[in-house]
């Protein structure tokens, strides 16, 4: 659903604070796409289990179904409702990284009624260290979510530069200030016997691998 014009909140007050988390739940619920803060960069987001919204997301980053978009969540528990066969040294990135710059890609939970691209029976999921993503994923449930940019431009490290790249296409820009970290979070895949790094970010494969060493699995890193 195109938005009529978008709306820029700020969060400075406690009442703007509110004002903009209501706003942002609202629109997920019409199917709207919104942009907000994270401890990495600014995300466009679209209501998970909405394959409308979920595809207006990828149009807007200019991606096809062969990108599908990762799923934010408010609490690390939501994970065993996405996914499945969880092995223990992805729990135990879980229990060391999690709020924060990680994202694993998982076997996704053969149950949901969602359609997030070609995921191939997987899902990539996070948990953001932002308190006020948080808050707004506590009201609408997990998002898709993906980088405030179009596809081959830098990502948005604050309101300024989603609201440039993507005002056209989103109906709220939750304006949290400056993005706290400015780089993307690590990327590992979880979905086998041995975990590996499919994108470097915000988390070093040593510190990665510093957790993991005493349970004997090491990551490896495609680059």
């Amino acid at each position: 659903m195109m938005p009529a014009m978008t709306d820029r909140l700020p969060t400075t007050t406690d009442e703007e604070r509110d004002a903009a988390i209501q706003a942002a739940s609202l629109a997920i619920q019409r199917g709207q796409l919104i942009v907000i803060p994270t401890d990495t960069v600014y995300g466009v987001a679209a209501d998970a289990f909405d394959p409308e919204a979920v595809a207006e997301l990828l149009a807007a980053k200019g991606r096809g179904r062969e990108m599908p978009p990762p799923v934010l969540v408010s609490a690390a528990t939501t994970v065993d409702a996405l996914a499945t066969g969880i092995p223990a040294y992805a729990r135990a990135l879980i229990e060391e990284f999690w709020p924060g710059p990680l994202t694993l890609v998982l076997q996704q939970q053969r149950s949901l009624q969602w359609d997030l691209g070609d995921t191939r029976g997987t899902v990539a999921v996070r948990m953001p260290d932002h308190e006020l993503a948080r808050e707004i994923l506590e009201r609408t449930g997990p998002l898709a979510v993906s980088s405030a940019n179009t596809t081959g431009a830098p990502a948005a490290t604050d309101a300024d530069q989603a609201e440039q790249m993507l005002a056209d296409l989103v109906a709220v820009i939750v304006d949290g200030g400056p993005a706290s970290a400015g780089e993307a979070s690590t990327i590992v895949d979880a979905t086998g016997e041995h975990g590996r790094v499919l994108r470097r970010g915000a988390l070093s494969l040593d510190r990665l691998n510093a957790v993991l060493e005493p349970l004997g699995v090491l990551l490896t890193d495609d680059d």
